[in-house]
């Protein structure tokens, strides 16, 4: 699966994260206050299937490209007033507005090998039946985590997943 970027008026596909997840650094413990209060590092996901993403904070900085996926995930790493600057799974970054950003959760299932399939299983345990493998790409919203396993959900699947198989979650991260 690729996430849509236009780029100018050309349109450029690019594929997910081939490898283990991103690394930021940061663990949800490692977070410092901004003016919205909210921390960061944090995940949220977009909320529409077209965003703009701005080269600065502020609609007189250029469009770099345009995000085509509601629901994708992206990592806040910075915030300047009502702009926040994200990140994907691919590493691109860029300053979308708020509005535009939703508190909902979701993650990316990333894998070593692109055409690896993730195991998803009825319960948080490898033992438990393998309700379905997932290809590295889909997208997934995030129920909950207890710091090695996360209860995810999508269209035609549900079950737990280990969350270092995710990209949008923090390594040992809680979500509840």
């Amino acid at each position: 699966m690729a996430l849509g970027r236009f780029v100018g008026s050309v349109a450029v596909l690019s594929g997910l994260l081939l490898g283990a997840s991103v690394s930021t650094g940061y663990t949800a413990k490692d977070t410092a206050l901004t003016t919205s209060g909210l921390p960061v590092p944090r995940y949220v996901s977009l909320k529409s299937d077209r965003v703009n993403v701005r080269a600065g904070p502020t609609k007189d900085n250029d469009v770099a490209w345009v995000y085509t996926r509601a629901g994708l995930p992206v990592e806040i790493t910075a915030e300047y007033e009502n702009w926040r600057r994200v990140r994907d799974s691919e590493g691109a970054e860029g300053w979308v507005y708020h509005s535009l950003l939703s508190g909902r959760r979701t993650a990316v299932v990333t894998m070593k090998h692109k055409d690896d399939l993730a195991p998803l299983y009825d319960s948080a345990d490898a033992s438990s039946a393998i309700a379905a493998r997932l290809q590295v790409g889909v997208i997934a919203q995030v129920k909950k985590c207890d710091e090695h396993w996360c209860h995810i959900a999508g269209k035609g699947f549900d079950g737990w997943i280990e969350q270092q198989q995710l990209w949008g979650v923090y390594t040992d991260e809680v979500v509840n």
